[in-house]
């Protein structure tokens, strides 16, 4: 049975990657605070793929409870990050210096 939520949790993952839609990598269109930031939320979405897939296998409540902060820290840390990548993306492009 372990068997069965371990091969569920791969292909929730998998699924999960398919489902982001690709954002154009123009070089105009990121700056390097966005990419950063980027960078550290896709880190926290392997963490919280990685706690959901360890919470489904955990048997011990007192585990399970720990699993689950754990979750709820990587999902409050993902949405934060989520809104500070908006906020810079929705900025107004800077035409950079004025050549004169």
């Amino acid at each position: 049975m372990a068997r069965g939520w371990e091969s569920k949790a791969v292909s929730d993952q998998i699924e999960e990657g398919q489902k982001r839609p690709l954002a154009p990598r123009s070089s105009t269109d990121r700056s390097a605070e966005s990419v950063g930031l980027r960078q550290k939320l896709e880190s926290l979405r392997l963490s919280r793929s990685r706690t959901l897939a360890q919470l489904e296998q955990a048997s011990r409540p007192a585990y399970q409870q720990v699993l689950e902060r754990a979750l709820r820290a990587l999902e409050d840390q993902i949405e934060e990050l989520s809104r500070q990548i908006s906020s810079i993306e929705s900025r107004p492009k800077s035409s950079g210096p004025d050549p004169g």
